[in-house]
């Protein structure tokens, strides 16, 4: 059914040929996982068929089934002129005259407004990456890995020379880590292809993990942050129980995996020791195996054997891999605390269709600035801002940062900054809420 009572005879998959227009309950309707509809710039596409070449994984594109994505779909294509060869193909019509051009709960007047602000910070350039910044954090992290080699070797192998060993890998894995984040956002090379490249060797020869599992999953969090059944950040196997309405759901459905009212203790044991060594290692090997990802598998192959290379020499296999698994034990903390803190404490729901920032600004908040909180996080201390604009360089955050803010204000949108040790406390004092809710629900309701 078209706009104005017309009735319109839909294009077939892939056929590019715009048969004609249609309202927003009909582009709705096609939300299932074999029929996919979504809209860009008020074009009609059917992704059925295409989602799973994307190459950014079929989630993500089918998250937006049945909305309108154009706000995700320019906050992740750097050329997007590029991107639109690939869409045409995929054209069945476009929204009628009558329909708006946002869907459901999403607000004009914000939408309107980021838009100016997005054309002004590309006009300021605050997309543009200083090559001598990105060359200085790898320069960092190499320096790191070789002294802890060094020192082991010419200072041998004791407890102390080994503690201090694996504190520098330690630190050198987990800016690694926000280096890897980098390259795989697109947000330090104008061409994609050098960013993808040097994310692979990041990630894989120095990380021992794989690019396409990362995008996978990370841009799954970004598209649709804490917003259950499509971020897997947010999807935490049963273990936790997270926000407001799931505790309630699994109280009332009397669901006890865990005894989540004791959740804020056992966090500590299998929440920041476990993810990093335990869980992403097996989902990694896992999802490069059995997706024949053997580009990604060399890459993480190649970590392995320098490390081992490296310090099966000094300490035997077994003693290397305890030394890996320790450093990656210390890691896990780091990168839970870094990354749990923006998100956790904050709104975690089902999908609401909410415009872009106010979707991302209740999902997020920020850490203070300082020197320290910047290199320790990764810049993801400004976490509102990287939501807002993820291929942005993480150095000019703190450039676009007030106008974000100003904006939020004159919507009426709150803009949420705490120190550190309140953002991990947060974690902490959240997960121990949400345990009350469940124990209620799960004995009175």
């Amino acid at each position: 059914m078209g706009g104005g009572g017309q009735q319109t005879e839909p294009a077939e998959p892939g056929s590019g040929k715009a048969s004609g227009v249609y309202t927003w309950e009909e582009v709705q309707k096609h939300c299932s996982r074999n029929d996919q509809w979504l809209v860009v710039n008020r074009k009609v596409y059917n992704i059925t068929q295409w989602a799973k070449r994307h190459p950014g994984g079929s989630r993500v594109i089918g998250h937006y089934a049945g909305e309108d994505a154009t706000e995700a779909f320019t906050a992740f294509h750097p050329d997007r002129k590029f991107v639109q060869k690939f869409l045409k193909p995929l054209l069945v019509g476009e929204l009628a005259v009558t329909e708006p051009s946002q869907d459901r709960k999403k607000n004009a007047a914000i939408i309107k407004d980021f838009e100016t602000l997005r054309t002004q910070v590309e006009k300021e350039e605050l997309f543009k990456a200083k090559p001598l910044f990105f060359c200085l954090h790898l320069g960092h992290i190499l320096l790191l890995e070789a002294l802890a080699w060094l020192m082991v070797t010419y200072w041998g192998t004791s407890w102390t020379m080994t503690l201090l060993c694996a504190l520098m890998l330690a630190t050198s894995q987990s800016q690694a880590g926000w280096l890897q984040h980098d390259f795989g956002h697109l947000s330090v090379f104008k061409k994609s292809k050098w960013n993808h490249l040097v994310h692979k060797f990041v990630i894989g020869h120095l990380k021992g993990a794989s690019a396409n599992w990362w995008n996978h999953r990370h841009f799954q969090h970004h598209a649709k942050p804490n917003l259950l059944k499509k971020d897997p950040d947010v999807n935490m196997l049963a273990f936790f129980v997270l926000g407001k309405t799931q505790p309630v759901e699994y109280g009332i459905k009397k669901i006890k995996h865990m005894p989540y009212n004791h959740q804020h203790k056992y966090f500590f044991l299998v929440g920041p020791p476990l993810l990093i060594p335990i869980y992403f290692h097996m989902q990694i090997m896992n999802t490069m195996i059995t997706r024949r990802d053997w580009v990604d598998l060399a890459w993480s192959l190649s970590y392995y054997f320098r490390y081992f290379c490296c310090y099966s020499p000094l300490y035997g296999f077994l003693g290397s891999f305890a030394l890996m698994m320790f450093v990656r034990f210390l890691e896990s903390h780091w990168f839970v605390w870094v990354t749990q803190m923006n998100h956790i404490p904050m709104e975690i729901e089902y999908e609401e269709n909410q415009d872009w920032l106010t979707m991302q600004l209740q999902a997020t908040c920020n850490i203070e600035q300082s020197l320290f909180n910047d290199w320790f996080s990764g810049h993801l201390n400004f976490q509102i801002e990287h939501h807002l604009f993820p291929m942005m360089p993480r150095h000019n955050y703190h450039l676009v940062a007030p106008q974000v803010r100003a904006m939020c204000e004159k919507h009426g949108v709150p803009y949420e900054i705490k120190s550190l040790w309140r953002g991990m406390a947060d974690v902490v004092s959240s997960l121990k809420t949400s345990g009350e809710l469940w124990l209620d629900a799960y004995l009175h309701k």
